[in-house]
């Protein structure tokens, strides 16, 4: 599966930003997908995650009731919709897919596949 992310920009505190990942392939179906995002000087971290059905979701806790992740197997998309942005949340945010069943096992060394990042610019 080949993932293409899109929909970062420069917001302010308290905004809201959807991101998108569309991907490729045919195995899209089988997989989980889910965001990672990183901050300058920091490691890659977890962000959602949301099973091939969409019936099942999981988040950090710094964006658990804040951000909601979907997907569209139709069209083969998966977003990210951030409310309450604040400025930790800024970061390059990348999509990911796994096949990984347990969302917590998640993690930067682990994903099938990455997209290539776009960046949130959350201005206090």
């Amino acid at each position: 599966v080949q993932l293409q992310a899109s929909g970062g920009g420069l917001v302010q505190a308290g905004d809201s930003r959807r991101l998108t990942c569309v991907a490729s392939g045919r195995a899209f179906f089988t997989y989980g997908m889910g965001w990672f995002r990183q901050a300058p000087g920091k490691e890659r971290e977890f962000v959602a995650a949301i099973s091939w059905s969409g019936g099942s979701t999981y988040y950090a806790v710094s964006v658990a009731g804040r951000f909601t992740i979907s997907r569209n197997n139709a069209n083969i998309t998966v977003y990210l919709h951030m409310n309450n942005l604040q400025p930790e949340d800024t970061a390059v945010y990348y999509c990911a897919a796994s096949q990984l069943q347990v969302f917590r096992d998640w993690t930067r060394f682990n994903m099938d596949a990455w997209g290539q990042g776009t960046q949130v610019t959350v201005s206090s």
